[in-house]
């Protein structure tokens, strides 16, 4: 099975991303960029955390309920969420009311705190973790050498929802690694993005 596929515009894409218009415009805009703006980090592992067992298509569309309800993923605000907030967050039908989830993002606010105090930045300490370049994977993969070793470090540090394939999907995401397909229009485009992007270094 072919892993691009033509889109609206006859441009062969990541096949996954033609499923919606919702994906098409992450796909496009988002996915695979390298980012090192320690908030849409902080984000985007913690609604990787909350889509586990879920699609991605369900977060992507309560995202900017997420973000209103998460003080724009503000780690320094969120890591003071005390029970009220907690509270507030599970009766919030605008995101996914998951106890242990909720709990979880706001423990890796905490975490978080300490290590951009430690290491300068988020971006610093997980920028540390990109792979080496590799020859594009013939089939789709979902954990890595470097997600499971990001997973171990972060489960340390005690953060919680984190695991290999989540951490995966971040790097994914923030473009620690390109994983568009061969052949997707976009693949380039990241490509050269990651070729100007400069590595953020810890303090």
């Amino acid at each position: 099975m072919s892993l691009v596929l033509p889109g609206p515009d006859s441009k062969h894409r990541c096949r996954w991303c033609l499923a919606t218009p919702e994906y098409l415009r992450y796909h496009d805009t988002e996915w695979g960029f390298p980012v090192d703006d320690d908030r849409r980090l902080f984000e985007k592992i913690c609604l990787e955390g909350f889509q586990s067992g879920l699609s991605w298509r369900t977060i992507l569309d309560k995202r900017e309920n997420f973000r209103a309800a998460f003080d724009g993923f503000d780690f320094r605000k969120v890591a003071h969420y005390d029970d009220a907030d907690v509270a507030r967050l599970l009766a919030d039908a605008g995101i996914v009311r998951h106890r242990g989830k909720v709990e979880a993002a706001i423990g890796n606010a905490r975490r978080a705190c300490e290590m951009v105090d430690k290491h300068g930045s988020l971006a610093a300490w997980f920028w540390r973790f990109e792979p080496p370049a590799t020859e594009v994977a013939a089939e789709p993969v979902s954990t890595s050498p470097e997600s499971i070793a990001i997973s171990k470090e972060l489960k340390k540090l005690g953060w919680r929802f984190v695991g290999p394939t989540t951490v995966y999907a971040f790097m994914q995401a923030m473009g620690l690694v390109n994983d568009h397909a061969e052949g997707c229009v976009t693949r380039a485009e990241v490509a050269r993005a990651r070729r100007s992007f400069t590595r953020p270094i810890a303090a």
